[in-house]
């Protein structure tokens, strides 16, 4: 939590606009279980760039509940709070259970829906006929955070289109067919009271290193961490010295050398010419970068140098 906090304030004061925290359980490596929580404590921290969840993993969850959440956020760090959903567990089966708790708990079918309610409670909207109709979501406030579906397939880009809603494309996740992905939200681009343009961005897994050997060596040591499904199974990220030294099979030498290929890493012009040409290919002209190390030094590093490279203008705290 302490790195948290310190990279927080370090990538405000290097420049950089938004600071998104994610959610994930039962994960020994990933200690952001309650991404509202987190946003409160950077928000705090910050006083000037955008702080919001990247993101709520709405299948698990009441919309009115993360509704009353994110207003809170809101009235707390008025103008600064972004709410990105997303529709994935998060984790395994069993702590996926564990998470809805409940007998007929609302499946990932049932996203778009909790999105229409989680928007009308925001905006105090609901249907008259809605079950809900009269459920306020405080406390109340004259606008509220801005909205992001989070997605790496078309259900979520078809989501945001036909709601009017930002969103940011999970390329860390999956590289294929992501600027198709991404044209056909802009065709299906409903405007809507929220937003009259689309607003997007992609999310890519960027290193970025002094050298290209201490790059490529992060980014083996990120790969390897991958071959275990989240959840339970995935342990720590190892030391690059370490991870290189582990024995592979032929098939978990192939899944490295593919997670590695949809990695953005290098030196710091290296990874600039690459993230251009990615953000050229989704049309975007915002980029969120994850950055994944086993130590804080590194991960610190690595967006120092990308602040240098792309010349943010840096913050004064």
């Amino acid at each position: 939590m302490a790195s948290t906090l310190a990279l927080a304030a370090a990538t405000e004061s290097l420049g950089f606009h938004r600071y998104w925290l994610a959610e994930h359980h039962n994960t020994t490596s990933l200690a952001s279980v309650s991404p509202e929580i987190l946003v409160a404590a950077v928000g705090a921290r910050t006083s000037s760039m955008r702080v919001g969840s990247g993101g709520v993993l709405l299948p698990h969850y009441s919309p009115l509940k993360v509704a009353e959440n994110f207003r809170l956020l809101h009235a707390l760090h008025p103008g600064r709070i972004d709410l990105g959903v997303g529709r994935t567990a998060g984790t395994d089966p069993v702590a996926e259970a564990a998470l809805q708790y409940r007998p007929g708990a609302l499946g990932d079918e049932h996203f778009a829906q909790k999105v229409v309610d989680l928007l009308g409670f925001l905006d105090d909207d609901l249907d008259a006929d809605h079950p809900y109709a009269g459920v306020r979501a405080m406390p109340a406030t004259e606008d509220g955070p801005q909205v992001w579906i989070l997605g790496s397939s078309s259900q979520g880009a078809a989501c945001a289109a036909y709601l009017g809603l930002s969103f940011s494309f999970a390329h860390f996740i999956t590289g294929e067919f992501g600027p198709q992905v991404m044209a056909a939200h802009r065709r299906g681009f409903t405007p809507s009271a929220r937003l009259a343009h689309p607003q997007t961005s992609v999310a890519v897994s960027v290193l970025c290193a002094d050298t290209d050997a201490v790059a490529q060596g992060l980014a083996t040591s990120v790969a390897l961490w991958h071959l275990r499904r989240e959840g339970a199974e995935r342990g720590p990220l190892l030391p690059p010295e370490e991870a290189a030294r582990l024995p592979l099979t032929d098939l978990e030498r192939a899944r490295v050398e593919q997670s590695r290929a949809g990695m953005v890493f290098g030196t710091p012009e290296r990874v600039k010419d690459q993230l251009v040409e990615l953000a050229g290919a989704f049309g975007v002209g915002e980029v969120v970068v994850l950055t994944n190390c086993h130590d804080h030094a590194d991960r610190l590093r690595s967006y120092q140098l990308l602040a240098e490279v792309f010349d943010l203008p840096p913050r004064r705290r």
